[in-house]
């Protein structure tokens, strides 16, 4: 069974602990877009891991996970990574494996990246660490694969500072090269978990470009970029958050207001622990936009959501959620495509009554406030789409599951 997880948001939806909560059922555990860009927390019996290039199903000792066709890998940061996670007591050899149609990053491409953004007129908010510019190679067809390798007339058009980078790196990338496609073919029997990086709202194509991600971050690049074809996708799983957030320059129209709602908005930002784990920069937070997630469920063909950080709320005696946009005196409930829509746009706010009571001790769906589960329905009647799963707090324990994802419907 074929299981895709992405994100539903800006990213920082809580999908790492998702991954690994999800990957205890599965067998292999596939990333299949973005670099070390990416950082997904994970909290397993109170020690926290930061990860941004290896799949989040890692901590499991008995999962193979793969690092897919549509990433963009800088062999120094993936090493460094697995030292930490050997350092830690992860043994993660002969279970960590690279496609071998992924690119390289090679470390020229960050400087290119920083000096990009500096020369825009209005900068993205990039991480700075060449992914964009790999992505780029990648589709002039300049890019370096790991099966080029040891391709000499591949390796003759870089420079030679690249060259011996690549050497450097090359005999200790060659173990973990396989062909994903045809391992995956061997293992179609396997569960296997496809996990994305960043949010649908971050991907190239669908979301609020020019600021986004470069690479596929909705369910489609899991069938691109993931070594399978679409229709061998079982599932779609959308996680998103009880609030909005985003990292980075862009349109965001739910975003708090800095000087009428400072408050509310660091309340937001410390309960919810909203600072980036790749980049420590503190997240822009704001409401709920049912608007934008509801745009979400309907270009990846999400199946069931899955809702997090809902306890950030519990001392709260009321909240509020988007419903709409007010667009130059119109209101509309689509998510429009033109950044300068989406700058003036106005959210339409519903409010909702807090439940006043902490559920970090909640195990089961049927035992949460009324309220949370009034708000609950109220997004899945807004988004025509289920919620499965409730997560509260970090641990992988703390979760509620409704119905399993993997059952097929």
């Amino acid at each position: 069974m074929n299981v895709v997880l992405i994100g539903a948001q800006w990213g920082d939806e809580g999908k790492g602990k998702m991954v690994d909560y999800l990957a205890a059922e599965a067998q292999i555990i596939v990333r299949f877009s973005g670099g070390a860009n990416a950082g997904h927390t994970i909290v397993r019996a109170n020690e926290q891991f930061a990860l941004h290039l290896i799949p989040s199903g890692v901590l499991y000792p008995d999962k193979t996970v793969v690092l897919g066709t549509g990433m963009v890998i800088d062999p120094e940061a993936m090493f460094a990574e697995l030292s930490m996670l050997e350092e830690r007591g992860i043994d993660w050899k002969g279970r960590v494996f690279v496609s071998d149609r992924a690119h390289i990053v090679l470390p020229r491409y960050r400087a290119i990246d920083k000096d990009m953004e500096a020369a825009r007129r209005k900068p993205i908010g990039t991480t700075g660490r060449g992914i964009g510019v790999s992505y780029s190679l990648k589709s002039s067809r300049d890019g370096v694969r790991l099966a080029d390798l040891y391709d000499e007339d591949r390796l003759a058009n870089l420079e030679p500072e690249d060259r011996d980078f690549i050497a450097a790196w090359a005999e200790k990338l060659a173990p973990l090269s396989i062909d994903l496609s045809d391992y995956l073919a061997k293992h179609r029997n396997a569960y296997v978990l496809f996990e994305g990086a960043q949010g649908a709202l971050l991907d190239l194509d669908v979301g609020t470009y020019p600021y986004v991600s470069s690479g596929m971050s909705g369910a489609a690049g899991a069938a691109a970029q993931g070594g399978i074809g679409p229709r061998n996708i079982d599932k779609v799983l959308g996680v998103f958050k009880a609030y909005s957030t985003r990292v980075g320059n862009g349109p965001f129209p739910t975003e708090f207001d800095n000087e009428s709602q400072s408050a509310l908005c660091q309340f937001v930002r410390d309960t919810g622990r909203e600072y980036g784990v790749t980049t420590g920069r503190p997240r822009r937070c704001g409401y709920l936009d049912l608007v934008a997630l509801r745009y979400a469920c309907l270009c990846n063909s999400i199946d069931s959501l899955i809702l997090t950080h809902l306890d950030v709320y519990d001392t709260l005696d009321d909240f509020e959620a988007c419903v709409a946009y007010k667009l130059r005196g119109s209101i509309i409930e689509h998510f429009p495509a033109a950044i300068r829509d989406l700058e003036d746009a106005e959210p339409v706010l519903r409010s909702f009554k807090g439940w006043k009571r902490s559920l970090a001790d909640v195990k089961r769906y049927e035992d949460l406030p009324m309220e949370a589960k009034d708000y609950i329905s109220f997004i899945e009647e807004y988004t025509e789409t289920a919620i499965d799963l409730v997560s509260v707090g970090y641990d992988r324990e703390r979760t509620m599951v409704r119905k399993s994802p993997w059952i097929r419907y």
